[in-house]
C-alpha cells in the first residue's frame, strides 16, 4: 500500500520530471522547426507530413535521449525543496529511516526504468522508421555507400565481394560471389558489374565468367548478361548506420545473428545499440539514489549547490556512456562491457553517498 508519504514523493517526482521535459522538448522543437524551416519550404513538405510523420515521432526519440538527465535534475530540484523546507529532517525525526524514504523514489524510478526500456525497445525503432523516411524525402541528401572492398559472408557457405557500390543506382562493380563445401572452394562467379532490376526485382550480372570446381576437372561458363536471384538485397548496401534504431530489439538481435554469420564489419556498433537497451534504464535507479543521497541534506548555498554538483556527476555520467561507447567500437573492449562500465561505476558513487547521507 501506498502511504501518504509515498503519493507525495512519486507525485512530486513525476510530476517535476515529465514537466521539465516536456519544456524541454518544446524548446528542441522550436529550435529544430527554425533550423529546417528553409528545407520545408524548399522541398515542400506537407504540412500534415511535417506534424506527424517528423515531429509526433520526434519528441519520443529525443525525450529518450534526455531522460537520464532531467530524472536525476528533478529528483535533486524536489528533494533539494524539501530539505530546504527542513521536511527531510521531519520525516525522519517521525521515526522513519532513510532506506524506507527511498522506496517511493525506487519506485518511480521503476516506472520510468520500464518506460525507457518500451520506449527504446518498442516505440521509438517505428517511429524512428518514419522520421528517418521524412528526413530521407524532405531534408537528406541521398546516401551515398562511400565503401570500398566490401567482403561479405552471406551465409555458412557463400562468400561475396564488391569493390565498390552505388547506393543511388543500386550496382555493384567487381563483383565476386564464391560458394563453398566445408573449406573448399567450389563454385566462383565473378563479372563486371552486378545491378538491381526493379521491374523483376533481380540482380541483373554483366559480362560474367562462372567457374565450377569439381573432382572430374573445372568447367567454365562465360555471358554477356544473367538475371538471377541472390541471397542479398540492395538495402544490404544502402543501408545508414542510423538505421540500426528502426529495429525493435528483437529484430536488431536477429539482424546482429545475420551480419555475425555474413562476417560483417562494425558489427560492435549493433551490440553496442542491443545492450544499451538494456542497461540504460538501470540508470534511473543509479542516478535517483545519487540525487537523492546529494540533496536530501540541508546545505548553506541551497539548492544551487546541489544542482550544480548535480549537473556536473550527470554530465559527465552521460560523458562517461558516449567515451565507453567508443572505446567498444574502436578498440578491443567488449561493446557488453564497455556499455555497463559507466552505471558500475556511478553505482559505486551511488552506494558511497548513500552511506554518508544523514539518517
Amino acid at each position: 500500500m501506498f502511504t501518504i508519504l509515498d503519493r507525495y514523493i512519486i507525485k512530486k517526482f513525476l510530476g517535476t520530471f515529465f514537466y521539465s521535459l516536456l519544456l524541454l522538448i518544446s524548446i528542441i522543437i522550436v529550435f529544430d522547426i527554425q533550423e529546417k524551416f528553409d528545407d520545408f519550404m524548399e522541398k515542400k513538405a506537407p504540412l500534415q507530413a511535417i506534424v506527424f510523420d517528423y515531429y509526433v515521432n520526434f519528441a519520443p526519440y529525443y525525450a529518450n535521449m534526455f531522460m537520464f538527465l532531467f530524472i536525476f535534475i528533478s529528483v535533486i530540484f524536489f528533494t533539494s525543496k524539501l530539505a530546504n523546507n527542513s521536511e527531510i529532517i521531519s520525516i525522519l525525526s517521525a521515526g522513519i529511516s532513510f532506506r524506507r524514504l527511498l522506496v517511493p523514489y525506487f519506485e518511480s524510478a521503476l516506472v520510468l526504468a520500464v518506460l525507457s526500456y518500451l520506449l527504446s525497445a518498442y516505440v521509438i525503432p517505428p517511429a524512428t522508421a518514419i522520421r528517418l523516411n521524412f528526413e530521407n524525402t524532405y531534408i537528406r541528401r541521398a546516401y551515398v555507400n562511400t565503401d570500398r572492398n566490401i567482403h561479405r559472408q552471406v551465409n555458412d557457405s557463400t562468400r561475396l565481394y564488391l569493390q565498390s557500390y552505388n547506393a543511388s543506382s543500386n550496382i555493384g562493380y567487381r563483383f565476386s560471389w564464391e560458394k563453398f563445401h566445408g573449406h573448399e572452394m567450389k563454385e566462383k562467379l565473378m563479372s563486371d558489374d552486378i545491378r538491381w532490376d526493379t521491374t523483376i526485382n533481380k540482380w541483373k550480372i554483366s559480362n560474367y565468367y562462372i567457374r565450377y570446381i569439381t573432382e572430374n576437372g573445372d568447367s567454365v561458363v562465360t555471358g554477356r548478361s544473367m538475371d538471377t536471384t541472390l541471397a542479398i538485397m540492395p538495402t544490404d548496401f544502402n543501408q545508414r548506420l542510423n538505421q540500426i534504431e528502426t529495429l525493435t530489439s528483437e529484430e536488431l538481435t536477429e539482424y546482429i545473428d545475420e551480419q555475425r554469420r555474413r562476417g560483417s564489419e562494425n558489427i560492435e556498433v549493433f551490440e553496442v545499440e542491443s545492450y544499451r537497451r538494456i542497461s540504460y534504464p538501470f540508470a534511473c535507479f543509479i542516478l535517483t539514489l545519487i540525487g537523492v543521497t546529494l540533496s536530501c541534506k540541508k546545505v548553506r548555498g541551497g539548492m544551487g549547490i546541489n544542482l550544480g554538483v548535480g549537473l556536473g556527476l550527470s554530465f559527465s555520467y552521460i560523458l562517461f556512456m558516449q567515451i565507453f561507447t567508443q572505446f567498444a567500437i574502436g578498440s578491443s573492449l567488449p561493446p557488453l562491457l564497455a556499455v555497463w562500465i559507466p552505471n558500475i561505476i556511478y553505482t559505486i558513487i551511488g552506494i558511497v553517498l548513500y552511506f554518508k547521507a544523514p539518517k
